[in-house]
């Protein structure tokens, strides 16, 4: 009984290490490319540097997710509360068709690109991306600021905003 609890408290801790945010992205995932809506090709690293000196809501999200919806007016809430950051929007859609309709038919505003390399390619893990919708925000610095908010209302996303 005594080990058992030793391994127990052993493995509780080596996890409770583990939990170092990342507050910049690994080469991969700046390497990895998404689709603009023109058909382009582009490395995710392009689409910060475009941005450089700004601060950047990522929005992780799919038209057919229905928590991806429900939070769209929290989105343009906060469009329109922080309306000197970009907002850039990476989908998730089965297909670059859906992706296209799903901006018209949600009226999303912002930047847009369609993540080829899915759920499981290098950004997708490097995010431990495991639920959509996913918000991160990166400062004006080009650091992670927020590596991870599953709601357009957090808290700690206002907080990245206000900074």
């Amino acid at each position: 009984m005594r080990k058992m609890n030793y391994l127990l408290l052993v493995l509780l801790s080596t996890l409770a290490c583990n939990t170092e945010v990342p507050t910049q992205f690994s080469s991969e995932a700046l390497h990895d490319t998404f689709v603009t809506l023109t058909g382009e090709s582009i490395a995710f690293k392009d689409i910060l540097e475009a941005h450089q000196g700004k601060t950047i809501v990522i929005d992780i999200w799919a038209s057919w997710c229905s928590d991806c919806i429900k939070g769209m007016p929290k989105v343009k809430a906060l469009q329109k509360d922080y309306k000197d950051a970009v907002y850039v929007f990476l989908s998730l859609d089965r297909s670059q068709e859906a992706w296209k309709k799903g901006i018209k038919k949600y009226n999303v505003s912002g930047e847009h690109y369609f993540m080829q390399s899915g759920w499981k390619g290098a950004f997708g893990d490097f995010v431990n991306l495991n639920w959509i919708p996913r918000y991160m925000v990166i400062n004006e610095q080009g650091n992670i600021e927020l590596f991870k908010a599953v709601k357009a209302d957090d808290h700690k996303l206002i907080e990245a905003l206000k900074k």
